[in-house]
């Protein structure tokens, strides 16, 4: 393939040539996926039709679900045919639309994370003034102004990684299409910019990270100073699942790309894009209805009304 006019597809690294393996792969896919999906599907639902549960702290958790359903969507269901039919191949197109669709909803994800990071912030370090600056108007703009940017970021960095010419292979070494994968096919010294904007990009998730911490540092300062113990285990509840998602996001994201890329399959690069591109959507909803009475109180509460309904 001498250059990128020619090449119509790319080919998918499988976790085995092995069939029972493919199968088995079909199979824990299936299940991780439909858990993220039933996951994030209920959480949406259940604060849609409990009004108690029309705040902005739920209100970004609803976009959360969404971006978190969105994004295992993009990957997960293309890697399970693939095992199921015995293929590794994605057409150009599909791998464009891959690349896109998953960085808008990883961006966008972090900027909403940062923003939740604030809300909880104000909620409890700045108390009386919560319902003026986190009014339903500041809250549409702030989800708003994350989706615009995770818009624009994607299209900027999928734009600049498809514009180079691809000659060296079309294999790439991941189960989906993963930009760093992408850069190694490259034949042009051009890459060199779509990696200072792939470290650009890390340098900005690392300021969100250090504000998200920074605002954590003020919350525990709160929380410890509350006389409540209830209070406290309450505060706590909603900020420690928030922490522990955007930690293991940015980790492993940042170890996916800042890891070198070595020429040949790696099993670790297999499992880094695991890590980072579906357990945290599919941990969300279960760290924020389990860690959460409010949202347990609400899903117990559509259950228990559509099971009487039924009756």
């Amino acid at each position: 393939m001498s250059n990128q006019t020619t090449l119509t597809e790319f080919l998918l690294l499988g976790f085995s040539d092995v069939r029972e393996l493919q199968i088995l792969h079909f199979v824990m896919f299936l299940v991780i996926y439909l858990v993220g999906l039933m996951g994030n599907l209920l959480i949406i639902t259940a604060i849609v039709l409990d009004h108690h549960l029309h705040t902005p702290m739920y209100f970004f958790l609803v976009n959360l679900s969404v971006l978190d359903f969105g994004s295992i969507s993009v990957t997960i269901p293309k890697s399970m045919a693939n095992s199921l039919i015995n293929t590794r191949v994605i057409s150009y197109t599909g791998c464009v639309t891959q690349v896109f669709l998953f960085l808008l909803f990883t961006a966008t994800d972090l900027a909403l994370l940062t923003i939740m990071a604030y809300d909880r912030y104000v909620a409890i370090c700045q108390p009386l003034h919560y319902e003026s600056i986190m009014n339903r108007r500041a809250c549409v703009q702030m989800a708003a102004s994350a989706w615009i940017t995770g818009i624009v970021y994607s299209a900027l960095h999928t734009g600049n990684t498809f514009r180079l010419p691809f000659c060296q292979s079309n294999v790439i070494n991941q189960f989906f299409c993963e930009i760093p994968q992408l850069l190694k096919l490259t034949c042009s010294d051009s890459y060199l910019s779509e990696i200072g904007a792939i470290a650009f990009s890390m340098f900005l998730a690392s300021n969100c990270f250090v504000f998200i911490i920074v605002s954590y540092v003020q919350i525990f300062k709160a929380v410890l100073r509350i006389p409540s113990e209830q209070g406290r285990g309450k505060a706590f509840s909603t900020c420690l699942p928030h922490l522990t998602v955007v930690s293991l996001f940015l980790c492993t994201s940042f170890f996916a790309y800042l890891k070198p890329t070595s020429s040949s399959a790696s099993g670790l690069d297999l499992m880094m894009g695991v890590l980072y591109s579906l357990v945290p959507p599919v941990m969300n909803p279960i760290i924020y209805s389990m860690r959460n009475k409010e949202t347990k109180a609400a899903l117990k509460k559509m259950f228990v009304w559509r099971f009487f309904t039924i009756n």
